[in-house]
């Protein structure tokens, strides 16, 4: 039997950080065996054209499989659809309430509901500052059934030169938590000596 691929379903939504969605899906499509399942929500629709200047059709020919945020009868939507994970990038609140309290109204918190009952990883790209007491606890109910909650936060000390490089590091850093090889970003090699 041949190999099957590694298929990851990504999510964006319309929280700010469109960029991490896109980049991650750029990224994901150039290493081979790995599968793409897309969600977008409307609300990401509309982020993705303000922050990034794509357009709807853009952003899906980036994944491999494009599933509809009402089609609720989705592959994606059972148990039974071999996946290695999910990631949301980025996560809003209303995405966040809605896994952390099973409210599986559309494609997006219907997968994630999935991803978490069958013990798959989820990573949640939670995008919100500061956050209130709600958010807190909905990120606890989350992590509490085993999602991972990974809010993109730059790192400085690989000394990025650019927003890309910046973006890149943290995307590298959650294809990493599904021990996916890829040579996106530099690894630490530890701290430099103080002269």
């Amino acid at each position: 039997m041949p190999d099957k691929p590694r298929r990851l379903i990504i999510a964006i939504t319309g929280a700010t950080g469109a960029v991490y969605g896109v980049r991650l899906l750029q990224h994901l499509g150039a290493i081979p065996g790995v599968e793409t399942h897309l969600i977008l929500s409307d609300a990401a629709v509309l982020t993705l054209h303000q922050e990034t200047g794509l357009q709807r059709k853009q952003v899906e020919a980036l994944a491999h499989v494009v599933h509809k945020l009402r089609d609720v009868g989705a592959s994606i939507a059972s148990g039974s659809f071999q996946s290695d994970g999910m990631v949301v990038a980025p996560c809003s609140m209303k995405t966040l309430a809605s896994v952390a309290h099973g409210f599986s109204d559309n494609l997006i918190a219907r997968a994630a509901d999935v991803v978490l009952k069958e013990r798959r990883r989820l990573v949640l790209m939670v995008r919100e500052t500061p956050f209130n007491l709600a958010h807190l606890r909905n990120m606890t109910a989350v992590s509490e059934m085993g999602g991972v909650i990974f809010p993109p936060l730059p790192s400085f000390y690989h000394l990025p030169k650019s927003i890309e490089e910046m973006v890149d590091h943290t995307v590298a850093r959650v294809i990493d938590l599904f021990g996916i090889e890829h040579g996106l970003a530099p690894r630490w090699a530890g701290m430099k000596a103080v002269e």
